[in-house]
C-alpha cells in the first residue's frame, strides 16, 4: 500500500477506534442478542466445533450450530486454543465483537483504495460501511449493537472476497485458493450473503480478460470449491431443511414483499441517493466514458444483486420459500450500492479532471469525502418509519450497557443461585428478555440475559432467548392451533412481541391453569420465572401445583410441587432417560426430536419419532423402570458433507499445481 493510502487511512482508523472504545470499552455488551451469542461461543468451547453436537440447554435441546452459521464461533474457538484456554469466553467474545465492528470499514477501504487508486477517494464508502445502519441486519445498529454478529461478519468478508478477485479480473493471476476459501467463509458466516459472494465470482469471471472457456471453467471451479469447503455445514443443513424432516422453522417475521422493500428504501434518503449515484454511473458508461474493468465489475454486481433481490421478492416469497427471503438480501444490496456509487462518482469526476484540468488529483477525493460526510450528518437521524438511524455517527454510552451492569441491576446472581436449588426439571422463562428501559412497547431496549442460565446456573431452560427456529420454540410461540403442521410453519412474530402476551399460542388471560400444568409437565418444567410487571396475567399459575411465588428483586419464581425427571448426560451427545412405561408403545423422553437420535435399551436399538410437541418419542416395551440410552451422532448427510469438505480442502491445499494446469 502506498504512503498516501496509509495517511488517508489514519482519520478513519482514529475515528473507528474512538467509536469502538466508546461503545465497547467498558465490557461485553448486553443489549438484545449478545448474551445468547456468548452462549453459542461457550457451546463451541465446551462441546467442540462439530455442527451436530447436541446442546441440551435451550428448548429441550438443539444441535445449535447445525442451524445457525458457525464461523463467528469457530473464530472464537480458534482464539480459545491460541490462548491455551486461559482467556475467559467473555473476553474472547469481546475481541470478536471488535473484529466484526472494524472489519467492514477496513475491508471496504482496502478494496476501494486498490480499485480507485486513492485512499482519499475510498474514505466515504469505508466510513459509511463502518457506521451505516439503515435497517440492515449487518449494520452498526442491528449487526453490532443488537448482536447480530454473524450477519455483520459475513457482510465484512464480501469486500475481502472482491479484493482477492481483483488480480484475476486484471488478468494478472489465475484464481487460486483464497477466493474459494473466502466464498466458503461468507457462507459459513451467514448464507444470506452467499448470493452476492457468488455474483462477485461469476461476474469477475465474465469480465476477466481471458479466453471465454477458461474463464467459465475458472468461475465454476472457484464456486464449486467454495461450496465444497462449506459442505460439512451446508450439505446437512440443506438435507434436513429440504429433503428430510424440518428441524429449523423459517424466521419470516419481516416484510420481504416488493412493497415492503420499496417502503424501506423510500424511508431512507441515503439509500435512494446511493441508488441514484449507481444509475448515474451506469448512464455515464453508456455515454462512452469507458471506465476500468474493475469499475464495470462493481457496477455490474450492484445491478445483479438488486435484480436478484427483486426476483426473490416477486417469486420466492409468494411461493412460500422463506429460507432466503428478500429482506435478508438487503444487506448485500446496501453494500453493493456503496461500492457501485464510489466507482460511479470516481469515474465521472475523473472525466471532469481530464477535461477541465482539475488539479491536484485529490480534488475529486475532496468532493467525494464532502458528499459522504454531508450524507452521514444530514441523513443520520431516525426516520418516521423506524427508530433506527440511517447512519450511527456516534454511540451513546447509555445504549451500550455491559453484561456486568445488567446482571447487577437485575440481581441475576441471586436468581441463578435460587435456580440451582430449585426442584429438578427445566426452567420456563415467561419472557424472552428483561427490559432495560421503562415502557410497554415490545421493541423497548432489552437484553436476553436469561439465555445464559444453562451455563451459569446449570439449569436447562424454555424461553428466555431471542426468536429461535427450533420446532419446540415454534410450539412455545404459536401452539398447535392449526394441528401438528404448525410445527413446520414460519415464525412470523418476534419473541419479544409475545412476551407477557401469549404462551403456547394462547393469550395469557385465556390460558387455563390445568392446561398450563399439563403442557409444563410434558416439557419437564418444574420452575417458572416471571417479572413483577407480569402479575396481572399470571392466573394460569394459580393452581395448587405451583403454590405461592418467591420474589427475588424484579423476578417471581413459581416452583412445581412435582419434580420433573430429565435425561442424564453420559458424555458429549449421549444421555440416559429413565422411563416408567406400564404398557408397550410410544413414550416421550423429554428431549427435543432430531433425525440424528439413536435409541437403545439393553435388548437392542428401538425406534424413534417426533412427538406432538416436537419432543423425541421412543417405542419402548412395557417396563416399570426402563433405561434408554440416547446417542446424537452424525448421519449420512453429515458424513457426506465432511467428506466433500475434506476433498475440496485437499484440492486447494495439495492440488494447486494440477488446478493451475487445468485452468491454463
Amino acid at each position: 500500500m502506498r504512503l498516501g493510502s496509509v495517511v488517508a487511512a489514519v482519520p478513519l482508523a482514529v475515528y473507528a477506534v474512538a467509536w469502538g472504545w466508546t461503545a465497547l470499552g467498558r465490557g461485553v455488551p448486553a443489549v438484545d442478542d449478545h448474551p445468547g451469542q456468548l452462549y453459542r461461543l461457550i457451546h463451541v468451547i465446551t462441546l467442540g466445533p462439530a455442527p451436530w453436537h447436541w446442546n441440551p440447554g435451550w428448548w429441550a435441546g438443539y444441535p445449535e450450530l447445525q442451524y445457525y452459521p458457525p464461523l463467528f464461533f469457530y473464530l472464537g474457538y480458534a482464539l480459545h486454543w491460541l490462548a491455551l484456554g486461559l482467556t475467559s469466553p467473555g473476553t474472547l467474545y469481546l475481541i470478536l465483537v471488535w473484529l466484526v465492528f472494524l472489519l467492514p470499514g477496513a475491508g471496504t477501504y482496502a478494496l476501494l483504495t486498490r480499485v480507485l487508486g486513492s485512499g482519499w477517494a475510498a474514505l466515504p464508502a469505508a466510513f459509511l460501511t463502518l457506521v451505516i445502519s439503515a435497517g440492515s441486519r449487518s449494520g452498526a445498529e442491528e449487526g453490532l449493537r443488537w448482536g447480530l454478529v454473524a450477519a455483520r461478519l459475513g457482510w465484512a468478508l464480501l469486500p475481502l472476497l472482491a479484493l482477492a478477485l481483483l488480480p484475476w479480473l486484471e488478468g494478472r493471476a489465475r484464481p487460486r485458493a483464497v477466493p474459494a476459501l473466502l466464498l466458503a467463509a461468507v457462507i459459513l458466516a451467514h448464507p444470506a450473503h452467499g448470493a452476492m459472494a457468488v455474483l462477485l465470482v461469476a461476474l469477475a469471471g465474465a469480465l476477466a480478460p481471458a479466453p471465454r472457456r477458461r474463464a467459465l471453467v475458472s468461475t465454476a471451479v472457484v464456486i464449486a470449491l467454495g461450496l465444497g469447503v462449506a459442505a460439512f455445514w451446508l450439505l446437512p443443513l440443506v438435507a434436513h431443511l429440504v429433503v428430510g424432516s424440518p428441524m429449523a422453522l423459517p424466521l419470516a417475521w419481516a416484510d420481504a414483499s416488493l412493497a415492503g422493500l420499496a417502503a424501506a428504501f423510500a424511508s431512507r434518503p441515503l439509500l435512494l441517493l446511493l441508488l441514484a449515484l449507481n444509475l448515474g454511473g451506469g448512464l455515464a458508461v453508456t455515454m462512452g466514458l469507458r471506465p476500468p474493468r474493475s469499475f464495470l465489475w462493481l457496477q455490474a454486481v450492484a445491478v445483479a444483486i438488486v435484480v436478484a433481490t427483486l426476483l426473490d421478492a416477486l417469486l420466492a416469497e409468494p411461493a412460500g420459500l422463506h429460507w432466503l427471503p428478500a429482506d435478508r438480501l438487503v444487506d448485500s444490496v446496501i453494500l453493493a450500492l456503496l461500492l457501485g456509487a464510489s466507482v460511479s462518482v470516481t469515474a465521472v469526476l475523473r472525466v471532469g479532471i481530464a477535461r477541465y484540468g482539475w488539479h491536484p488529483p485529490w480534488a475529486a477525493a475532496g468532493i467525494a469525502i464532502t458528499l459522504g460526510l454531508a450524507a452521514g450528518v444530514f441523513l443520520s437521524a431516525p426516520t418516521a418509519m423506524s427508530r433506527e438511524p440511517t447512519v450511527s455517527l456516534w454511540p451513546r454510552i447509555k445504549d451500550w450497557p455491559t453484561m456486568e451492569s445488567v446482571i447487577n441491576g437485575y440481581r441475576f446472581d441471586p436468581l441463578w443461585d435460587a435456580l440451582r436449588r430449585a426442584p429438578i426439571g427445566r426452567v420456563l422463562f415467561l419472557r424472552s428478555s428483561v427490559p432495560l428501559e421503562f415502557g410497554r412497547d415490545w421493541w423497548r431496549e432489552h437484553s436476553h440475559m436469561p439465555a445464559l442460565t444453562p451455563t451459569i446456573a446449570g439449569r436447562w431452560i424454555i424461553g428466555g432467548t431471542f426468536t429461535h427456529p427450533s420446532p419446540v420454540a415454534g410450539y412455545f410461540y404459536s401452539g398447535l392451533r392449526d394441528g401438528p403442521a404448525a410445527l413446520r410453519a414460519p415464525i412470523r412474530q418476534l419473541a419479544e412481541q409475545r412476551d407477557s402476551v401469549s404462551l403456547f399460542g394462547r393469550e395469557l388471560e385465556r390460558l387455563e391453569p390445568a392446561e398450563f400444568t399439563r403442557l409444563a409437565g410434558q416439557l419437564r418444567v418444574s420452575t417458572v420465572v416471571a417479572l413483577d410487571e407480569d402479575v396481572p396475567r399470571l392466573r394460569f399459575l394459580t393452581s395448587p401445583e405451583w403454590g405461592a411465588p418467591t420474589r427475588l428483586g424484579a423476578f417471581l419464581l413459581f416452583t412445581s410441587r412435582t419434580p420433573r425427571s430429565l435425561a442424564r448426560a453420559l458424555g458429549r451427545g449421549r444421555y440416559v432417560v429413565s422411563l416408567s412405561n406400564p404398557e408397550a408403545g410410544w413414550v416421550s423422553t423429554g428431549l427435543a426430536w432430531s433425525p440424528l437420535w439413536r435409541a437403545r435399551i439393553p435388548g437392542g436399538p428401538i425406534a424413534t419419532r417426533p412427538g406432538e410437541l416436537g419432543l423425541l418419542e421412543v417405542e419402548a416395551p412395557a417396563s416399570p423402570g426402563l433405561e434408554v440410552t440416547l446417542h446424537h451422532r452424525p448421519g449420512v448427510a453429515e458424513s457426506a458433507g465432511a467428506l466433500v469438505s475434506l476433498a475440496a480442502a485437499g484440492v486447494l491445499l495439495l492440488g494447486r499445481g494440477w488446478l493451475d494446469r487445468r485452468l491454463a
